[in-house]
C-alpha cells in the first residue's frame, strides 16, 4: 500500500465515520469509499463494517490499522530527524489540549508559535481532561494540556492556577442565590470539575439549586449568563478584566481561600527531544 493509503485507514480509524474522514482528507465520500473498497480487495477482506451508525473494525482490519499507523508514525519520525539536520523547526507539533485551554489560553501561545516557526505543522484534538488523558497513555500526541490535578508519571509542568466566580448579571453577594428563581446554568464537564463544583455547593447551601440549566459548552454557558439567563460558575481564565455589567464573585473554600483550578502541561521525555516540542515549550514559558 501507499502511505496515502495508510494515512486513509489511520484517519478512518480515529472518526470511524466516512464523512468526517472525507472532511479531513478533503476528498469526496464517494471516492473515499471506493478507495477503501479497493484496498480491502487488495487484502481479500473487509477492514471496516459500514452501517448508518458509522465505521466498525473486524479483527482482521484492527491488525491492518495498527500496522498502518506504525507505518504512518515511523514515516512521520523518519522525517522530522531528516529535517532537524536543516536547522529550522519542521515536523508535526501533535497537541491534545482541554476544551477551555484550546478556546481561551492556546490561540495567543500558537499565533506565536506558527509566527516564529512557519515551516512545522500543527495537529490539535480539544475535548474533556479525561479524553487528553486517554490520548497521551495511548500515544497518540506529543504534548497534553489538562485541567486539575492529573497522576502523571512523565513530565508534568504547572503552567498557572485560576480562580473559580459565580458570574451573573444581577447577583452580586453568594448568598443571594438562595432567594432568586433564576436558573443556574451549568456546562458538561469531565468529573473531576462537575465534583469540585457540588461540593462547593453542598458546603455553601446544603441545598439543591432551584432550577438548572445544561448545555455543551463553556462559551453558551457565559453568553447565557452574560445576557441575563441565568448565574454560572466559570474558571476566570475564561474571563475578561474589562467585562462591564456583570458581577463577578469569587468562590471560597472552608478556609475562606479563592477555589482555583491548575493547569498541567504533561509529556514523555522522548517527545520534548523534538525540535518542534523544544519550540513551543519556549513559547509556553513566555507565556505563563
Amino acid at each position: 500500500m501507499q502511505m496515502s493509503e495508510l494515512r486513509m485507514l489511520v484517519v478512518l480509524s480515529e472518526e470511524m465515520n466516512m464523512r468526517r474522514a472525507s472532511e479531513r482528507l478533503f476528498v469526496s465520500q464517494p471516492a473515499l469509499s471506493q478507495r477503501l473498497q479497493t484496498i480491502e480487495k487488495s487484502w481479500g477482506f473487509q477492514i471496516f463494517i459500514r452501517s448508518q451508525k458509522g465505521l466498525t473494525l473486524t479483527p482482521a482490519g484492527e491488525k491492518v490499522v495498527s500496522f498502518a499507523r506504525e507505518v504512518v508514525e515511523k514515516e512521520e519520525q523518519v522525517r522530522e530527524k531528516i529535517l532537524e539536520l536543516e536547522g529550522e523547526v519542521h515536523g508535526t507539533l501533535k497537541l491534545a489540549v482541554a476544551s477551555i485551554i484550546g478556546q481561551h489560553w492556546l490561540p495567543e501561545v500558537l499565533k506565536t508559535y506558527v509566527r516564529k516557526n512557519p515551516h512545522a505543522k500543527i495537529s490539535l484534538i480539544t475535548g474533556w481532561s479525561s479524553e487528553i488523558l486517554k490520548s497521551m497513555f495511548e500515544d497518540h500526541v506529543h504534548i497534553g494540556i489538562i485541567r486539575g490535578n492529573p497522576d502523571w508519571k512523565g513530565v508534568k509542568e504547572h503552567l498557572f492556577s485560576d480562580t473559580l466566580y459565580l458570574v451573573d448579571t444581577e447577583i452580586s453577594k453568594v448568598e443571594d442565590v438562595l432567594h432568586t428563581e433564576r436558573p443556574f446554568i451549568q456546562f458538561k464537564s469531565d468529573s473531576t470539575y462537575y465534583q469540585e463544583i457540588q461540593d462547593w455547593w453542598h458546603r455553601q447551601f446544603q441545598t439543591s439549586p432551584k432550577r438548572t440549566i445544561v448545555v455543551d459548552q463553556i462559551e453558551t454557558c457565559k453568553q447565557m449568563a452574560f445576557n441575563g439567563i441565568g448565574y454560572a460558575i466559570l474558571p476566570s481564565v475564561t474571563l475578561k478584566e474589562n467585562e462591564q455589567d456583570i458581577f463577578k464573585v469569587p468562590l471560597l473554600d472552608e478556609n475562606g481561600k479563592p477555589i482555583e483550578r491548575d493547569t498541567w502541561l504533561l509529556g514523555y521525555e522522548s517527545s520534548f527531544e523534538l525540535k518542534q516540542v523544544k519550540a513551543f515549550l519556549d513559547i509556553v514559558k513566555e507565556h505563563k
